[in-house]
C-alpha cells in the first residue's frame, strides 16, 4: 500500500481559502485574477502522494503565503512527465512571473525545462535536476546522500558483508546520484558485496514485495539493505520483520520522513539520512521571487544531508 500523507495534503487544501491561491489539480488553463504588481508563481510538484515531496510542497505553499504581493498556483504532476509538461504549458499561458519545478525525471523532464526557457520565464528547479539547467537550483547533493548512507552501512558491518540496494525511479537525478555515491563506498571497502539491486520506484509496497523476493533468493547472503528513500526502507523493514529477520539486517533510508524517525526512535529502523524539505521549499520560493524581480539570485543553493541514528535523533524530532 502506497503511503498518502493525508495531513499534508489537507493542510495544503486549507491554504486555498487564504490570500495565497493554490490549485491542487493536474493543470489550470486560466489564471486567477491578480492584483496589480502581484508576483504570480507557478509550482509543479513531482508527486504529492510521496511523503517527502508532500512535505516539500507544503513548505513551498506555507512560506509563499507569508510573502506580501505573491500568489502561488500549485499543481501535482503525479510522477507523470507528460502531465507535468502540460502543466508547464498552462503556466506559460497564464504568463506567470516565475516557475518552480520539482521535475519527475532527469532526461524525460528536460523538454519541459527547455520549453520554459524558450518562453523566457525564470525557472527554479527544486530537489531534482534535469539535463537542462534552470536559472537557479535549490536542493541537496544526492551523491553525498548515497555516500553517507553506505558509509554508515560499511561502519556497521566493519567493511565486510552483503548488501541489497533499493533504487528510486530509474533515470531520476536522485536515483542516479545516490547510486553513484553508494558505489564509491563499495569501491572503498572491497569486503562489501552488492548482492542484488533493483528499483522499487520510491514506493513502499513495491519495496516490501521486492524484499520478500530477495529473502527467498538471497537469505543468509546479505546483512544490510540501503534504500534510496525512506518509503522503500519502511517497505523493506516490514518484509524483514514479517520474516523474523530484522535483527540480522541493518536497514537505512534517506529523507527522514516522520514514520522513519519514529521507527528509528523505536529501534526498528537503524538509520536515515536527513534531507531538509522545509529548507528546500523556502529556498525555492525566495529564488523565484528574486528571479521574478530580476534581482541577483544564486545559481545553486545546496543544503547538506545529515545522518540520523538513535544517538542524535533528538535533534531532529519536534
Amino acid at each position: 500500500m502506497r503511503l498518502t500523507p493525508r495531513k499534508a495534503v489537507t493542510a495544503l487544501l486549507a491554504f486555498c481559502s487564504l490570500a495565497l491561491s493554490v490549485a491542487l489539480v493536474s493543470g489550470c488553463k486560466k489564471a486567477a485574477p491578480r492584483k496589480e504588481g502581484e508576483i504570480l508563481i507557478g509550482f509543479s510538484s513531482r508527486d504529492l502522494s510521496a511523503e517527502y515531496t508532500a512535505k516539500l510542497s507544503e513548505a513551498v505553499v506555507d512560506y509563499a503565503k507569508t510573502k506580501s504581493g505573491v500568489k502561488l498556483v500549485m499543481v501535482d504532476a503525479q510522477s507523470d512527465v507528460q502531465k507535468q509538461f502540460g502543466q508547464v504549458e498552462n503556466f506559460i499561458a497564464q504568463k506567470v512571473d516565475a516557475i518552480i519545478l520539482n521535475p519527475c525525471e532527469l532526461e524525460a523532464s528536460t523538454p519541459a525545462v527547455d520549453r520554459i526557457k524558450t518562453a523566457g520565464i525564470p525557472l527554479v528547479l527544486v530537489n531534482q535536476v534535469t539535463k537542462s539547467a534552470g536559472d537557479s537550483y535549490i536542493g541537496s547533493n544526492d551523491f553525498d546522500a548515497g555516500r553517507i548512507a553506505m558509509e554508515a552501512v560499511a561502519q556497521k558491518l566493519n567493511g565486510q558483508g552483503g548488501v541489497l540496494m533499493l533504487h528510486g525511479i530509474m533515470g531520476t537525478s536522485a536515483q542516479l546520484q545516490r547510486e553513484a555515491g553508494a558505489r564509491e563506498i563499495f569501491a572503498k571497502y572491497p569486503g562489501l558485496k552488492l548482492v542484488d539491486h533493483q528499483t522499487a520506484s520510491w514506493d513502499r509496497a513495491k519495496a516490501m514485495a521486492l524484499t520478500e523476493n530477495w529473502i527467498q533468493a538471497h537469505q543468509g547472503k546479505f546483512s544490510a539493505i540501503f534504500a534510496h528513500n525512506d518509503e522503500m526502507a519502511m517497505g523493506a523493514l516490514l518484509a524483514l520483520e514479517r520474516a523474523g529477520l530484522k535483527k540480522d539486517v541493518y536497514v537505512i533510508g534517506i529523507d527522514a520522513i516522520a514514520q522513519a524517525l519514529t521507527a528509528v526512535k523505536e529501534g526498528r529502523l537503524d538509520a536515515t539520512v536527513f534531507q531538509d524539505a522545509v529548507g528546500q521549499g523556502k529556498g525555492s520560493v525566495d529564488a523565484a521571487i528574486l528571479l521574478a524581480k530580476k534581482q541577483p539570485c544564486p545559481k545553486e543553493t545546496m543544503i547538506p544531508f545529515q545522518l540520523i541514528t538513535r544517538e542524535n535523533l533528538s535533534q531532529f524530532l519536534k
